[in-house]
This record gives C-alpha cells, structure tokens and sequence, in this order.
C-alpha cells in the first residue's frame, strides 16, 4: 500500500511504502531502505509551536499527572472543546487520544489561525470547564483532594489566579517526515493498549485509532496524514 504524506508545507515528499506487522506496528519502505518506526517517550524540554505549514505532536498533562479525568464525563469535556476548535478556531486535528490525566493530539493551524494559540484558548477553556465539573460532582470521590491540588498548584503560579489544572507545556514537536509522522502515530495510538484499558488500539473510544484501522468514524474529525 502506498501512502503520500499530505504535508501542509504545500510540497510532496516521495511516495513510501507502509505496512503493519501482527503486532500492530506500522514499517515503511523506501527505494533506499526498509524501517521499522518504534514508539519513543518524551523527555519535558522547551519545545516550541513554530510555522503553520506542518503538523505538530502535542501532549498536554494535567497538573502532577492526576488522573483527574477518568470519568467520561470529563473526557467529554475535552472532545466538545476540541470540536468547537475544529468547526470554529481553525484547528486541523489529525489524530488524538484523551488518557486518564493527559492528552496527545497531531494537529496544525489552518491559514492565519496559529495552533499557539488555538492550543491556548482550548487549555483554558477546558481546565475552567473540568474544574467546574469537579466542583459540581457530588459523586466525585476524590473532589476535595483534587481541588486543594488543584489550588495549590494555582497560587505556586504566577500565570494562574487561583487554580491551575494543566500543566503549562505542550511539547509541540514538529513533524517534518513521513518517519515522524508514523512513529508519533504508533506512540499515541498505543497509548491505551500500554495502560491495559484495551486490547487493541481501535477499541478505544477517545481517540482517533478507529478512524486510521477501520471503517468507522470516530468521535472527532479528522484529516487523516496516512
């Protein structure tokens, strides 16, 4: 099967050939030689968001890695917030996965609309939005512990008022290979099979694997880079 990067740079890189082994990982081929792409982690540097014309890997925490959205209400939170970008701030989103205390999403910016800051607006949207959803949940077991987190990590903060729910970075990394692209991919797509939530990478519901190995639709559109 051949795929052609669909790069944003307005150019075309070669034409590669990909194919996924049993296991699930996805290896390109080239005229000059065969790769497998492994999954990576990512060390917590000063990455920047840079030009609109490529595709960026994003992950954003929340606050002490707290598994603060484990319920699917809250994961809900995040994907309306991601759709209204989608339909009205001119993010192009190409694949994402909401864990249980982060998010990672491939996105970019379309025209003059920069992904700094779309990932801006969406973060303090959400963090308010999920805050109040905690605020507001009497059958939310850890409300008080999370909120004093919550709080403390805010007034330790001089860019927040009184609380603070993410983490300040979102470690954009810039795609500029097809090489990249597959491995960033493989590494958020697996990211629930690793937390032994699902089998397989399609099964889960908040994230984009299902529209890459199926037929479906998932819950956000996207523009697919394979």
């Amino acid at each position: 099967m051949v795929y052609w990067f669909k790069c944003l740079a307005k150019r075309h890189l070669n034409p590669v050939t990909a194919s996924r082994t049993p296991s699930g990982k996805i290896i390109l081929s080239s005229n000059r030689s065969t790769k497998a792409i492994h999954y990576i982690s990512f060390m917590a540097t000063r990455y920047r968001f840079g030009e609109n014309d490529y595709a960026y890997f994003v992950t954003y925490a929340v606050v002490s890695w707290v598994d603060a959205l484990s319920r699917p209400a809250y994961k809900d939170i995040i994907v309306n917030s991601l759709d209204f970008c989608i339909n009205n701030k001119g993010l192009t989103l190409h694949a994402w996965v909401i864990m249980n205390n982060h998010v990672h999403l491939i996105a970019s910016g379309c025209d003059e609309h920069k992904l700094e800051d779309i990932m801006r607006d969406h973060k303090k949207f959400t963090a308010q939005e999920l805050l109040r959803a905690i605020q507001n949940n009497n059958q939310e077991s850890r409300q008080s512990w999370m909120l004093w987190l919550f709080s403390s990590a805010g007034q330790n903060n001089p860019n927040n008022k009184y609380h603070q729910f993410w983490q300040q970075d979102n470690h954009p990394v810039k795609l500029t290979t097809m090489e990249m692209i597959i491995q960033k991919l493989n590494y958020l797509h697996d990211n629930p099979v690793r937390a032994r939530i699902v089998f397989e990478p399609q099964h889960y519901v908040y994230g984009s694997a299902v529209d890459y190995f199926t037929e479906r639709k998932g819950l956000l559109p996207v523009t697919l880079l394979l």
